[in-house]
């Protein structure tokens, strides 16, 4: 796949300017197709952060977008009703508020007969998100309640106490407690129904009456087990499934499907089983049967296995779907008919959509471009859409025809910046004689003549795959730069079955080491790259890998490590799920694939990268990485206190370096490191780093 450009001048040359480029996420379409709404995220005027806006798209393909909502806090979780009106959430302040202080995430709606958007449920605590029943006037949110509230004034109570004491402990009785960057506690999630006007007893009589709404409790005794539900409606609004959490023995958990009952908030267990965690996916038209994702439970020796069962939810039996399909899928909608489901899989460096007849199983593939779908949907006349990127392009909509595959792309509201280079495919075989593919970025000059250095990128998970656009690891940045960006996936990568992904199971410092170093290999071997001039990063399980290729080779030039697990036995208790990581990662395993055992043998110059509000791998990783390398490696700090180490901290990101200015910062820093041992014109470090003058702001005064 080859995309050229002019690269005399793109976004990619400039940091400031690339992250500016506006960015697309979700997609929403209303109950008879006629509307899709998405979000776009855009730099704020300070440049400190980004703020996202609702915009309308033509399913048609005919219009160009407009943009629907403006705030300067912005507008997210888009979800249609069934007659039409749009409903999301926002902190954009209420005109209809009697106090001053900053609003907390509400739920707005913005009527499909026209007229401005107003605020519908407002409370202390925020509303997170929405979901809405495409069939029936039924709404319903997630919002989280302190674990001491009788109701939601005493809630706004205990809120304003707390923070007027000036008070941020926690008491917690089980696990986990903490999850990516969120401190979980000691509000619990909990579900309730919206109720309309009708069910408050009186319907309002003018357009400009009040439409404040009360919100009803269906989740009250079952919020613990709420963290990270991901809760669907049934099409006529009367059952919600959802993912429920049940503790077990020793700090572990497995996931259930519970069913509430809209109308009088009863719930059943409808699905548990011990082998298993299972989480939800559409509910079918009819509201008869809905589709669920079923993950083996993993152990020391056997990785997990992720399948789809179809629940009939009159009687509970739920059926294996498309079993002898060796991909993981994630189910998207139902045809209208009910006939099939759509979902989307990792296949070969892409992720296409596919669709499953629910009948016999079987599955066919819908699209075949070399994309990766998510957000699809799909209206009532049988065409459906999506949202598509590859290293490529970032997510742009698309109108999918399946019954053909073919796609056409709609007038989004933004439009593909220009590459500074092309994308191309490798192959490589590893020792045991599997097939190792990756994606490989190239700059245009990159020849015989004048070949280009090579930057080896270890992508994270570790049960993921190089297949789609990201704004936090974005190889044309370095394309930019003067380098060829490998993307290899190794052993434990998704979308080539399931053998692939247990070859590295347990194993993390074989297989997904030797595969690395084999597509490496067969990088090099192309004339237009320089063997000579190559370096590796990487980040999460990723930036372990490339703790561990430090120490297992000196074929580089130097190595930047983000986020990185460096000791395995003080990473598996600290990380933000331990009972996932158990199931894998035994006392013997940590410590033969163990990173920090072979600090001695590092001989290669690292960058470490680390927040300290990283909670899936806790800053500990990274100081300890970090000490270790100045005192143990042998580019260990000399007489004079010198290393050619470095370390990049940022004391309020977390896994990722989410704000704007700070991803500025850690592309400067990355690019001076790299160029510096690569053998590149070296670029000063950002000023706002503070270790070099500033420009001189002084003029010349007249006599």
């Amino acid at each position: 796949m080859t995309r050229p450009e002019d690269t005399n001048q793109t976004p990619f040359h400039d940091l400031q300017q690339y992250v500016a480029i506006p960015r697309v996420g979700g997609l929403a379409i209303n109950s008879d197709g006629t509307r899709l709404v998405t979000s776009v995220s855009t730099l704020n005027p300070k440049g400190t952060g980004y703020v996202s806006a609702l915009w309308d798209v033509d399913p048609t393909g005919s219009r160009a977008a407009y943009r629907i909502t403006r705030s300067a806090k912005g507008e997210s979780n888009a979800a249609f009703a069934s007659n039409g009106d749009l409903y999301f959430t926002s902190a954009r302040p209420d005109p209809d508020a009697t106090d001053d202080e900053d609003t907390a995430q509400s739920l707005w709606v913005s009527p499909a007969a026209g007229g401005e958007a107003h605020a519908v449920v407002t409370r202390a605590g925020a509303v997170n998100a929405v979901i809405a029943a495409k069939d029936a006037g039924v709404v319903v949110v997630t919002a989280s309640v302190m674990p001491g509230a009788e109701d939601e004034p005493s809630d706004e109570t205990i809120r304003k106490a707390r923070k007027k004491a000036d008070v941020a402990a926690i008491l917690h009785d089980g696990y986990p407690v903490r999850y990516w960057d969120a401190d979980l506690g000691p509000a619990r999630p909990h579900l309730f129904a919206v109720e309309t006007p009708d069910e408050q007893g009186s319907r309002p009589s003018t357009v400009d009456a009040p439409s404040g709404r009360k919100i009803r409790d269906l989740t009250n005794d079952i919020a613990a087990g709420l963290v990270n539900a991901s809760p669907v409606i049934s099409p006529d609004g009367t059952t919600i499934l959802t993912n429920l959490a049940v503790p077990l023995a020793r700090g572990d958990q497995r996931s259930v499907i519970a069913r509430i009952d809209v109308a009088t908030g009863d719930r059943t267990i409808v699905l548990d089983d011990d082998g298993y965690d299972l989480s939800p996916g559409p509910i079918s038209p009819d509201g008869s049967k809905a589709v669920l994702v079923r993950e083996s439970r993993s152990t020391p020796e056997r990785a997990p296995r992720i399948t789809l069962v179809v629940l009939d939810l009159a009687t509970g039996v739920a059926t294996d779907l498309a079993s002898g399909w060796d991909r993981w899928a994630s189910p998207k909608a139902w045809l209208p008919d009910g006939s099939g489901v759509l979902v989307v899989a990792d296949q070969d460096g892409r992720a296409p959509v596919f669709r499953i007849n629910v009948e016999s199983g079987s599955v066919d593939q819908v699209t075949h471009d070399d994309a990766a779908y998510s957000d699809v949907v799909v209206g009532a006349n049988g065409v459906a859409y999506g949202l598509r990127s590859s290293y490529a392009f970032p997510s742009e909509i698309l109108q999918i025809d399946l019954t053909t595959g073919n796609v056409a792309q709609l007038h989004g509201p933004v439009t593909r910046p220009p590459l500074p280079g092309n994308l191309a495919e490798v192959g490589a075989q590893a020792p045991d004689g599997t097939r190792v593919r990756s994606w490989i970025a190239l700059p245009p000059g990159a020849s015989a003549e004048s070949p280009a250095p090579l930057l080896l990128w270890i992508h994270g998970g570790p049960l993921g795959s190089w297949n789609a656009w990201s704004w936090r690891w974005n190889p044309w940045l370095m394309v930019a730069q003067g380098y060829a960006v490998l993307l290899p996936d190794p052993a434990l990568s998704t979308g080539y079955g399931q053998d692939f992904v247990q070859r590295g199971w347990g194993r993390w410092g074989a297989e997904p080491f030797t595969d690395l170093m084999a597509a490496t290999d067969a990088a090099v071997a192309r004339p237009d790259i320089d063997a000579d001039r190559t370096a590796a990063m990487g980040g999460s399980f990723g930036g372990y890998m490339a703790n561990w290729v430090a120490g297992h080779t000196n074929r580089f030039k130097a190595i930047v490590t983000h986020a990185s697990l460096w000791a395995l036995d003080q990473f598996g208790p600290t990380t933000d799920a331990s009972h996932y990581w158990s199931k894998e990662m035994t006392p013997q395993m940590a410590v033969d694939n163990s990173p920090h055992r072979f600090v001695k043998e590092i001989a290669t110059p690292m960058l470490v990268v680390h927040g300290d509000k990283d909670y899936r791998v806790p800053i500990g990783e990274g100081l300890r990485l970090w000490y270790e390398l100045l005192s143990q490696s042998q580019l260990a700090t000399d007489e004079d206190g010198r290393t050619p180490h470095r370390f990049l901290y940022f004391p309020n990101e977390n896994h990722w370096v989410l704000s704007p200015q700070h991803a500025r910062i850690w592309y400067g820093v990355v690019h001076n490191f790299l160029a510096t041992h690569i053998g590149l014109d070296v670029p000063e470090l950002p000023a706002e780093l503070g270790l070099i003058p500033p420009p001189s702001t002084t003029t010349d005064k007249p006599a």
